[in-house]
């Protein structure tokens, strides 16, 4: 009888490991990826609209207001951009590497699944935050010159009127200086990323899960339009019918389904010249990261079993 020698034994594969330096260079590529979705252009096209907005109607008597107003908009239409682009971008990313064969190659070389999922999140999340940095400088600077301007317009307003006691002037600068440039503007920037970031790995997973990129996205945006709404549905859905334990243990399971993104909701505050604690940033960074960790795992499971 004959024996097997030695070198004809089967070769043990070592496993891969988790390399932070493969993750960077994936991420990299899927901003270069994202680039060519033409990004730039749209947020140099929302800095001119911002900009066109905010110097515009410089002659309202209140100034709180038009800081208020100002703050608002450019703050909502931001969180709806970065919601967005979060969703589309990544629902897109898992087909167009399936599409152009991009997947298999990158899989072939040996690269873990999970190290390739985690690139592709960070890659999306560092281009919506590149973004997010532009505007968030470019708001700043925009708030800053409304802030002096309406100071000045203010001022010489009760002048004109006889109305420049030094009473009058201080509430007019403290009420220009809480609603104008503060940190506040800052953490809003970073509540509104929070929220993207989310938002975002919710899509990653419904694109791991769905074959159509459709499909992805509507969802996506189903479930961002229920995070939103998560107290509504509890007062007007939950409440009436189950006893106050029962109440909690849904909504529990509800926000583990669909994440409760009213949580980072700090627009219409900051709009408002209230101040964000420290604490309500901490938590929010948190709970997202939380969340975020949770939906990378499942989605980690998933494409693990999925067959490409």
């Amino acid at each position: 009888m004959s024996h097997a020698s030695p070198s004809s034994a089967p070769a043990s594969v070592a496993p891969v490991r988790f390399s932070p330096r493969r993750v960077c260079t994936l991420a990299y590529a899927t901003m270069t990826q994202l680039m060519r979705m033409k990004i730039l252009p749209f947020l140099l096209v929302f800095c001119a609209l911002v900009a066109l907005l905010g110097f515009g109607g410089t002659a309202v008597v209140n100034p709180e207001q038009q800081l208020s107003s100002f703050k608002s908009m450019s703050l909502g239409v931001l969180q709806v951009f970065s919601i967005v682009f979060g969703i589309v971008a990544t629902a897109l990313l898992l087909p167009k590497d399936l599409e152009d064969r991009t997947l298999y190659t990158i899989l072939s070389k040996p690269v873990p699944r999970f190290d390739y999922v985690l690139g592709k999140l960070i890659g999306v999340l560092m281009l919506i935050a590149s973004g997010l940095v532009i505007i968030d400088a470019v708001l700043s600077l925009i708030l800053w010159m409304q802030q002096s301007g309406l100071s000045e317009t203010y001022l010489a307003q009760l002048r004109h009127e006889g109305q420049d006691t030094p009473e009058a002037v201080a509430q007019m600068r403290d009420i220009v200086a809480k609603q104008g440039l503060t940190w506040n503007l800052h953490w809003a920037v970073w509540a509104i990323f929070l929220k993207a970031s989310v938002v975002t790995t919710v899509a990653l997973l419904l694109s791991c899960i769905a074959s159509s990129t459709l499909f992805t996205i509507v969802i996506a945006f189903c479930i961002t339009i229920i995070g939103h709404g998560h107290a509504m549905i509890r007062e007007f859905v939950f409440q009436p019918h189950l006893s106050g334990v029962s109440v909690r243990i849904v909504s529990f399971l509800l926000a583990a389904i669909c994440p409760d993104l009213a949580q980072f909701d700090v627009v219409d505050s900051v709009a408002n010249g209230e101040i964000v604690p420290w604490a309500a940033v901490y938590e929010m960074t948190c709970i997202a990261a939380l969340y975020m960790v949770v939906y990378l795992f499942v989605t980690h499971l998933v494409f693990v079993e999925k067959e490409l």
